[in-house]
């Protein structure tokens, strides 16, 4: 029962490369397999979140975040009317083309990269599936349908934009690629929309967890953020022995699941309203629009909040700094290593293929080979390359 603004598998804009249908499944669920079976989703399981992959077996990982986004997002998109497969496909594939070691190899590949056209993540996750993923025998990439790459391109340059239009494949509608909505500044589907704001919700909550739970966030501290300290008292009131000491986990798990509860419904109602404002009649007429996929002003407030305790007490520890600094020098140090002699790509890794298979210049073939690592592949590789060891 999808909404007439809804993204509907049946008026698919299409494939860059035409396929016949598939006889049991729509289009966006067809795209959701392609990305559970590629290799990059499951590397995604040993890349980090904000835990390097060995301080615990328990912290997030880019998979389970992965997993976290998808649930949240098909749970507020079957609400809304919107269409889940689409969604889960999207949130499934947002962070494909994430570094090793988080956003700190994000950072130190995006300096290597400087001088030739700089790295970014989302971007890398597009080309990821459009590009670096070989496992068909008549095109590069997955071949996902053009609502799903949409959705992974979250952010994109102007500059970015106009040279991914300058690469797409002609669509029959002749409304361009996906590069266009960043020139045109229109909007893209809801779903994609809805992704956004679901990865928002996942990750602030799973990083309050994963802090408490590493040591470096005291819950003392979180409960002085208003969105925490608000559903931590709720939590206490309604359940007074969680207050004491030896029930903290249990304590922290029910702040944390109204906290999330709180976020969906709040998020669900916004756009609700916005909807019923709008009125949107279709897609095209959603794309014409700004943004209707929000949260309330207040909620919005709260969320800025959470992020700034976030970055202040989580992502700038001096524990988390310290290990990401190890971490940038390995990438810097990788990247190096590479272009002085890019045959140490095929001795290190038979998957050196796919990276080198279809990049413009040797230093984006670098870019793509280190972002495709796994956290614990490059510190093999780079103790392989130099001998030194500077993680565990």
């Amino acid at each position: 029962m999808l909404a007439p603004y809804a993204s509907d598998p049946a008026r698919t804009r299409g494939r860059r490369f035409a396929q016949s249908p598939a006889p049991s499944r729509s289009e966006f669920q067809r795209d959701r397999d392609r990305i559970v079976h590629s290799t990059a989703f499951r590397r995604l399981v040993y890349k980090t979140q904000v835990f390097l992959n060995h301080e615990g077996d328990l912290f997030r990982t880019r998979l389970t975040h992965s997993l976290e986004v998808a649930q949240l997002g098909r749970s507020m998109a079957r609400t809304l009317g919107l269409n889940e497969d689409l969604v889960e496909a999207v949130a499934l594939a947002h962070d494909l083309g994430h570094t090793p070691f988080g956003h700190a190899g994000q950072d130190a590949l995006h300096d290597c990269m400087q001088a030739y056209g700089g790295f970014e993540h989302n971007l890398q996750s597009l080309r990821v599936v459009d590009h670096l993923e070989q496992r068909y025998p008549d095109f590069d990439g997955l071949n996902l349908c053009f609502e799903t790459r949409e959705g992974i391109l979250k952010h994109c340059g102007r500059r970015n934009a106009q040279l991914l239009e300058s690469q797409e494949h002609a669509y029959a509608d002749g409304l361009g690629g996906v590069g266009v909505r960043f020139l045109e500044r229109s909007s893209p589907s809801l779903e994609a929309q809805l992704c956004n704001l679901a990865d928002e919700i996942a990750y602030n909550a799973h990083d309050i967890d994963d802090g408490v739970r590493s040591g470096l966030i005291r819950l003392e501290q979180v409960q002085e953020v208003p969105l925490f300290g608000r559903f931590s008292a709720q939590s206490a009131q309604a359940h007074p022995a969680l207050a004491h000491s030896g029930n903290a986990r249990r304590w922290l798990y029910e702040t944390v699941r109204l906290m999330l509860s709180s976020q969906v419904y709040d998020l669900i109602d916004s756009t609700q309203a916005a909807l019923r404002q709008s009125q949107p009649a279709d897609l095209q007429a959603v794309r014409r629009n700004p943004v209707l996929v929000q949260f309330s002003p207040a909620m919005q407030q709260d969320i800025v909040q959470m992020k700034a305790f976030l970055f202040s007490a989580l992502y700038r520890h001096p524990q988390v700094v310290h290990t990401m600094e190890g971490a940038m020098q390995v990438v810097r140090e990788l990247f190096a290593a590479y272009l002085a002699d890019p045959a140490q790509m095929k001795a290190g890794s038979a998957d050196a293929g796919p990276a080198l298979a279809f990049a413009p210049t040797l230093e984006r073939s670098v870019a793509d080979y280190i972002a495709g690592m796994t956290d614990r592949f490059a510190s093999k590789e780079h103790q392989r390359l130099t001998g030194r060891k500077l993680l565990p």
